[in-house]
């Protein structure tokens, strides 16, 4: 059985509950998969600690790999648009229209943006779901993966840009999520090192990684993140957000969070 199906069994199904704020792991022990997998626990706002980061030389550009924004697994060429199951979505009870919304990425296509957070539980038991979602996706919808920048100390988000930029994040981004949440290898609050030590053990230059991290792209990069987040509307994790226009704010479980996405891209191609 591979790791990516351990960690849906685990933790799925998953009645819709969402992470607020990074925990605080040094003051509490990690919430458990079964914790997650109830969705009666939340994880406490209390403000993240996670350490002191070693502080890297800046300045290096990425020289290879997605553009920030750029969908990670671009969509199938060949699938074909489909008719979204089950009753339409109702505004006000499962998804908002976001007033002078904007897409994260200025594409032709109709992009769905999933904020989320590596330490997050629901987003780790979303991502199995995620990626069959978007293998599946027509041409004229873009996914675009956007971590939550809730607290500054948080490295995860400097992490999933840097390694997106160096064109690692297909070694990456499963593992981190099954490094926190399965395998205990990273701390929820990891700090930069530990990040770079991790992944450094995936193959991926611990150097050059400890450089971007601190570089002017990915900068940028997270301060579009946390404007995204704000302009949406966007205070918990995981939240999909369809075109800049719909944020997802129901659903019974991660499954019918994707069923109302699959309305809300309809709607939108129905528009254009």
């Amino acid at each position: 059985m591979t790791v990516r199906r351990s960690l849906l069994l685990l933790l799925a199904p998953v009645l819709l509950a969402a992470c607020t704020q990074q925990p605080d792991t040094a003051a509490a022990p990690a919430a458990s998969p079964d914790a997650a997998a109830t969705g009666t626990e939340q994880v406490s706002p209390a403000a993240a600690s996670p350490g002191d980061a070693t502080t890297a030389p800046g300045g290096t550009a990425p020289e290879t790999g997605a553009a920030a924004g750029e969908a990670t697994s671009p969509a199938t060429a060949n699938a074909p648009v489909r008719a979204p199951e089950g009753p339409a979505p109702v505004a006000g009870t499962d998804y908002v229209v976001i007033e002078n919304g904007q897409p994260f990425a200025q594409a032709a296509s109709i992009e769905v943006a999933e904020v989320f957070a590596y330490w997050c539980g629901h987003c780790a038991a979303f991502e199995p779901l995620v990626s069959a979602w978007k293998a599946r996706l027509p041409s004229d919808v873009s996914f675009v993966p956007v971590p939550a920048v809730f607290d500054d100390r948080d490295q995860f988000p400097r992490a999933f840009y840097a390694s997106q930029a160096m064109g690692t994040l297909e070694r990456t981004h499963a593992a981190t999520f099954n490094a926190i949440h399965i395998e205990r290898k990273l701390r929820q609050n990891a700090d930069a090192e530990s990040i770079v030590a991790f992944y450094g053990g995936l193959g991926v230059d611990a150097d050059r990684l400890r450089s971007t991290m601190q570089s002017f792209a990915v900068n940028a990069n997270l301060g579009r993140a946390r404007q995204f987040a704000t302009r949406s509307g966007v205070d918990a994790t995981p939240t999909i957000v369809v075109n800049g226009k719909y944020r997802v704010i129901g659903g019974r479980s991660l499954e019918d969070l994707l069923r109302i996405t699959d309305h809300l891209v309809a709607m939108e191609r129905a528009a254009q």
